[in-house]
């Protein structure tokens, strides 16, 4: 199913129904799950609600990236992009890249995909050249403002004929000439069929699993500098843990 064709009653439904199924698997002394692709609040906190329903008492600490009001960590919906903010600069030190300069290309628009763009051009003042979703990219080499894009994408459902870019795939968008990729999406979107076509300086890996095995040896021979997620997506990690023992 596409959740993102559900109407929110469906959403719901599915929701509970996927905590009914896994609720005797799970908790906090047990396994804690956290928000992802296509997940929100809202989903997180109907996946709390029910799996309070079924032990019978409330139990916030089941599930993270719920609403601030019933449990949720302040700073927890752009975590994952300051996290992997952190690291961008760090790399950046030393590969003596200026990201006040540098160019950069986030494939994925959803959260962390929208939040490292914003972090980047306002924090850092790098400019944002390309962005995509699932459907398409978008280009321009003058920079685009994360702000309207993400208002944008909210308003009509993708990122695809923004004013003023250039639409490109998310192929097209991987092999950019940039200081900074950002894979920000799903797996294995950089692969032994596109490795060598990689031009970026540094690789933030936002996603789970961007890069194949044969493609990360690939891009260390081509002098690609990479951030592996379970480094760049960290913060995210991080702040779910503190909402679960707040």
């Amino acid at each position: 199913c596409n959740t993102k064709e559900m109407s929110p009653s469906e959403l719901e439904r599915l929701s509970r129904g996927y905590i009914d199924a896994v609720w005797q698997f799970i908790g906090p002394e047990r396994d804690i799950p956290a928000p992802d692709v296509y997940t929100n609040p809202q989903i997180m906190a109907w996946m709390m609600d029910e799996y309070s329903k079924l032990r019978g008492f409330n139990c916030p600490g089941v599930i993270t990236g719920k609403p601030v009001a019933i449990g949720g960590s302040l700073g927890r919906g752009d975590a994952t992009a300051r996290g992997a903010m952190f690291t961008i600069i760090e790399a950046a030190k030393h590969l003596h890249v200026d990201l006040a300069a540098a160019t950069v290309a986030v494939q994925g628009y959803g959260n962390a995909g929208s939040y490292i763009a914003i972090l980047m051009n306002d924090i850092l003042g790098s400019k944002i050249v390309a962005v995509s979703d699932s459907k398409e990219g978008i280009y321009s080499k003058q920079g685009l403002d994360p702000h309207k894009v993400f208002q944008y994408k909210a308003e009509t459902g993708s990122v695809i004929n923004f004013p003023g870019a250039e639409n490109i795939s998310n192929e097209k968008l991987l092999e950019l000439e940039v200081a900074v990729l950002c894979p920000s999406a799903l797996e294995n979107v950089i692969t032994i069929e596109n490795a060598s076509k990689i031009k970026a300086k540094v690789v933030a890996a936002l996603a789970n699993g961007p890069i194949t095995p044969e493609a990360d040896k690939i891009l260390v021979d081509n002098g690609v500098f990479i951030i592996p997620d379970f480094l760049c997506n960290a913060g995210g990690v991080i702040v779910s843990y503190f909402e679960g023992v707040q």
